[in-house]
């Protein structure tokens, strides 16, 4: 196997544990109907994994208050390294509790992930909670419009872009979305790179319908916005954004930056701003109030330097906000309250 394909099987090594611990406000663990879950607990090999320390138990129990044996894995502080191992979901839930990363709200955004993702966050309600929405990409194909994309994409319609409407699936979003595990309506929005021309319209109408149904019910809701910057305001202030707005994975400029600081929206900062060319998402970053600023993966897309091209995972948002803190130049446990705060206010976990 070479080089490049056995980094993308390695997971990040997992950091010391922050000072204060925070949420990763914005994953996708894999839940069944994902592509790439094996099944009900998502279990995939990945070298990298924790080892147990001397004399703690190897095996990690599940149950729906998380996962015991975390406390043991949590003692070793330095980053370890092993090989072969299984990263099961509980094995996700020890990682975050080594890395201080107290909660992870994971994002399902196709009809097959809509109800896995909400009983995942059941299971597990001390460490998970959810996001549901129709992914903007997926709304074009609930129409069935299928063009290719700017970048050269081709699609092709899945059994429930057949069996859905786009206000069918937008309907089952609202319903799964009255369970207390789900914190937010997401990610929708819009994304002109990966859709044609001839989705625009299926977009939009997608996320009008997301839009209103956040603020129906009083939820958090959290955009996907890939050069889409201008619509994507001029649609939140034709219809009137919900009270607790995230512009997630945060892709904009100085301008964007204060646009949301204007109207009061949060701005959720991933791995990409640790990227050396991404010089405007740090220039964002530092123009943007600290109290509207949140800490996010999108695992298993975007991992931070030093582990860019490995695959992402909710602990490893612990590097994005060291990166944070020392962009700043603020104290690490200062910055993270400052996130958990911003967290709690939006979400309320």
């Amino acid at each position: 196997m070479g080089k490049n394909k056995k980094k993308r099987h390695v997971y990040p090594d997992v950091p010391e544990p922050l000072p204060f611990e925070i949420v990763d406000n914005h994953t996708h663990l894999p839940v069944r109907g994902d592509s790439y879950a094996d099944d009900e607990v998502s279990v995939a090999l990945v070298p990298g994994a924790l080892q147990p320390v001397p004399g703690a138990s190897s095996t990690l129990s599940v149950g729906r208050g998380g996962v015991a044996g975390a406390p043991e894995l949590a003692n070793r502080a330095e980053p370890v390294s092993g090989h072969g191992l299984l990263l099961t979901i509980p094995g996700h839930l020890a990682r975050m509790k080594a890395a201080g990363i107290r909660r992870a709200i994971t994002c399902g955004c196709e009809v097959p992930t809509l109800q896995s993702t909400v009983d995942l966050a059941v299971r597990f309600p001390d460490q998970l909670s959810a996001a549901i929405a129709i992914h903007p990409n997926d709304a074009p194909l609930h129409r069935g419009i299928t063009e290719e994309s700017p970048d050269g994409l081709t699609h092709g319609l899945d059994p429930w872009h057949r069996e859905y409407s786009l206000e069918d699936a937008v309907s089952l979003v609202g319903d799964l979305a009255r369970d207390n595990s789900v914190v937010a309506i997401g990610e929708t929005g819009l994304d002109y790179f990966r859709t044609a021309d001839a989705g625009r319209a299926a977009q939009e109408e997608s996320f009008r319908m997301h839009i209103e149904l956040a603020k129906d019910l009083d939820l958090s809701m959290q955009i996907h916005d890939r050069e889409a910057h201008e619509d994507c305001v001029r649609i939140l202030e034709e219809v009137g954004a919900p009270e607790r707005t995230v512009f997630h994975c945060f892709s904009g400029d100085r301008q964007l930056a204060d646009v949301c600081a204007q109207h009061g929206w949060y701005a959720s900062f991933g791995g990409s701003m640790t990227y050396p060319a991404n010089a405007d998402l740090r220039e964002a970053f530092m123009a943007l109030p600290r109290e509207l600023i949140l800490a996010e993966t999108d695992a298993p897309y975007l991992t931070p330097v030093p582990w860019r091209g490995h695959p992402n995972a909710p602990y490893a948002v612990a590097y994005t906000v060291r990166f944070q803190a020392e962009l700043l130049g603020v104290d690490l446990e200062e910055w993270c309250r400052q996130i958990d705060a911003n967290t709690r206010a939006v979400y309320g976990v």
